[in-house]
């Protein structure tokens, strides 16, 4: 184990586990885990094979945040504080948000900062009851960098990350939840195999329809910002008609038998 930490991508059949690993400090994300991520995301984007991804802390957390041990080196230079967030933060963070996988979050315990920048890019999130979410880094004498703080507030909500960056809240899962940040809340001991009925059923699905659906999503979720996507959506939102995954979902259905994608 580097330590560093990793981010460590295990495929099981149409299933794509990625894990953030650093081992005593609840995987908080150093900036070669995060390049890692970058790196990880973009070779799932190009598969052929995969179907869903988990993402998903090793030992009972998610990610506590920031690895602040290795601030130092670069925090205190405006040019190298530019560089870790524009490059090395937001590159694992858009490798996320630009693939065309399902992205399902299993989160545990501590979801703090980076972990919750991570779970916000992820389109399910299921968590177990232990889990906890916040980003009180005001606390360390310093904001959330901008491009984050919009895609923590367009997922938490603005009203939640005023409360979490200017009061360094930290909520508990029933609260996220009833906040719309979280799919399903879990006890612990059921958290696993809960999650893996709810990918089993997804990987069953179109794939097609899935990257399709996520494109969509994408789009209409203001990235391209300043740019108006609907008449490119329009433009190529139905070349899928004669595709075999349309035809066979279709001829399935009527046939009275599970689809074969």
């Amino acid at each position: 184990m580097s330590p560093s930490g990793r981010v460590d991508s295990r495929i099981d059949g149409g299933l794509a586990r990625v894990t953030l690993c650093h081992p005593g400090k609840f995987n908080a994300m150093s900036r070669p885990m995060w390049r890692e991520l970058r790196r990880v995301f973009e070779e799932l984007a190009l598969s052929e094979t995969v179907r869903c991804v988990l993402v998903q802390g090793h030992e009972g957390h998610f990610c506590a945040g920031g690895d602040i041990s290795e601030y130092p080196d670069f925090r205190f230079d405006e040019a190298a504080l530019r560089a870790f967030h524009e490059d090395d933060v937001w590159g694992g963070l858009s490798a996320m948000l630009d693939c065309d996988l399902p992205v399902v979050a299993q989160i545990a315990g501590n979801c703090m900062g980076a972990g919750l920048e991570i779970a916000s890019c992820c389109d399910l999130r299921v968590a177990s009851e232990s889990a906890r979410f916040g980003a009180p880094i005001a606390k360390l004498g310093f904001p959330m960098a901008p491009r984050e703080a919009q895609l923590v507030a367009h997922a938490v909500g603005e009203l939640t990350a005023r409360e979490m960056l200017l009061a360094a809240a930290v909520l508990p899962a029933t609260e996220m939840k009833a906040r719309g940040f979280l799919n399903r809340v879990l006890p612990v001991d059921t958290l696993d195999t809960e999650i893996r009925t709810l990918i089993d059923g997804m990987i069953r699905l179109s794939p097609l329809a899935a990257r399709l659906n996520k494109q969509t999503l994408r789009a209409l979720g203001g990235r391209g910002q300043g740019v108006d996507s609907s008449a490119a959506l329009l433009a190529g939102a139905y070349r899928y008609a004669d595709s075999a995954e349309h035809i066979e979902g279709i001829s399935a259905f009527l046939a009275k038998r599970p689809p074969q994608f």
